[in-house]
């Protein structure tokens, strides 16, 4: 059994340091919010994986990947809400102005929108429902029970996930002198905000494929 913890563990670490949609967003975050900001969103985030858990243990995201309507639904979803929340960041640079502080000021009257949007990118992400299905059978013992197994493994899988994205909220705020530079700032909006628009353009063309 601890073998293949420990393989579940090495898997799992590798796919999470992987960039993606999360690490994009919660980088996107860090910078507009400051590590509170990205800290919240690697929470949402995972949050999301949490529900994806459950849902995998109950057997509902193997009915989800099997209704073909629904799964095309989830990716067109997915991708939309990428795509906003791309031009949303892509907007904020294009505006803001030297000197300006709308953003920040805006982003601390709603600071809990960083928790609202990582659990929302990731609920629509339909890779997500793949994964679990995926890797968790693979690594379930036997004899600990389906619900029981998947559980364990689902919320070690989302510590490590929040553990990870931490780190780029902590590192982030450590460069805040830097960051806070408002050229500096915009263009690391925009490039995020482009990141996750080509991430959004990607799902939606795999969509069609």
């Amino acid at each position: 059994m601890m073998t293949e913890l420990f393989a579940f563990v090495g898997v799992s670490a590798l796919v999470i340091c992987t960039p993606g949609p999360d690490t994009a967003l919660t980088i996107r975050n860090s910078i507009v919010g400051g590590r509170r900001g990205g800290m919240l969103t690697a929470g949402g985030i995972a949050a999301g994986q949490l529900v994806w858990t459950i849902a995998t243990s109950l057997g509902i995201a193997g009915l989800l990947q099997a209704s073909q309507p629904a799964f095309t639904a989830l990716k067109i979803i997915g991708a939309a809400y990428l795509v906003w929340l791309g031009f949303q960041s892509i907007l904020a640079a294009v505006r803001s102005r030297p000197g300006h502080e709308e953003p920040k000021i805006r982003y601390q009257r709603g600071r809990w929108n960083a928790m609202r949007q990582g659990l929302m990118s990731n609920l629509a992400n339909p890779k997500m429902a793949i994964f679990f299905l995926s890797l968790l059978p693979q690594f379930v013992p036997a004899a600990s029970g389906g619900f029981a197994g998947f559980a364990l493994l689902g919320v070690m899988f989302c510590a490590m996930t929040f553990g990870w994205l931490s780190v780029y909220a902590v590192v982030l705020q450590r460069l805040g002198s830097f960051l806070d530079k408002a050229c500096v700032r915009r263009a690391l909006e925009a490039v995020t905000g482009t990141v996750l628009v080509g991430l959004g353009v990607r799902l939606a063309a795999e969509t069609r494929g």
